[in-house]
């Protein structure tokens, strides 16, 4: 019996592992995935010079891939590990083929109330509307996260993430899923992602609108001394500026594919 059982769970096993690999097909492994997050990470000069956790999900949410840019798991902060989730789930849920928002440019659009903003933003409380599953995002093995088998790939963690590193991915002017990088500033979370998505050729927003102002650059991440309106007030779509962010102008980032 107790064969039968081992026989039974490890065909379990494989049948997940088929589902999520047909839920992925199109998408980057966790090679292309840990390939491309190392190059974008080595490139960026804004930020703390840290290294990164990056996930992949489908347009349903599902884990694709998990990888991270250190040598080992504990390379980079632990906690972004379920962040760079949350970003990929949040830009994936709430950009369209025809409007694509990262999740720095949700941020200022979720705050409360304070004396610069006495009315709040449009969407406070977005940042509560879809818990992480706890079952999902810290399950398994934790030798295992960042790996080709990290126990969120195949599952749908969920959450909610508003600031810089979580981008749509784009094929053919069609959003496939998105990516999302966590493990440094907002802002050079935004560009790692941002480096990411181009060098994986997913950036291909031919008729995709953004909030950005900048048809190249439609989900750019808006910092008021850069690219924003200059008031010395983060409003609309914009996020504060970070630490350490000389050399981090979100304008200098590649241009999408048109």
């Amino acid at each position: 019996m107790v064969a039968l059982g081992a026989a039974a769970l490890a065909a379990g096993n494989v049948m997940a592992d088929s589902s999520a690999g047909n839920a992925c097909k199109g998408l980057p492994s966790h090679a292309q995935l840990k390939a491309e997050l190392v190059k974008a990470v080595a490139s960026e000069g804004s930020g703390l010079d840290f290294d990164m956790w990056g996930t992949i999900v489908n347009r349903d949410g599902v884990v694709c891939a998990v990888a991270f840019s250190g040598a080992d798991r504990g390379a980079q902060w632990p906690g972004s590990r379920v962040i760079s989730a949350q970003k990929a789930n949040t830009a994936n849920a709430f950009s369209l083929d025809g409007l694509a928002l990262s999740t720095a440019n949700l941020y200022s659009a979720v705050q409360g109330t304070s004396e610069v903003t006495p009315l709040g933003g449009s969407l406070h409380g977005l940042q509560f509307s879809n818990p992480v599953d706890p079952a999902v995002a810290y399950a398994g093995n934790p030798q295992n996260y960042g790996q080709a088998n990290d126990p969120m790939v195949g599952k749908r963690p969920g959450g909610v993430n508003v600031f810089g590193g979580g981008l749509g991915l784009y094929k053919n002017g069609h959003i496939v899923g998105a990516v999302g990088v966590s493990g440094d500033t907002s802002c050079a979370d935004h560009n790692i992602a941002w480096r990411v998505r181009n060098n994986l050729k997913l950036d291909q927003m031919k008729g995709v609108g953004g909030v950005s102002g900048d048809a190249k650059r439609p989900d750019n991440m808006l910092l008021d001394e850069y690219n924003g309106n200059h008031d010395g007030v983060t409003s609309g779509f914009e996020q504060p500026p970070c630490l350490n962010n000389e050399g981090g102008d979100p304008t200098t980032l590649p241009e999408v594919q048109l």
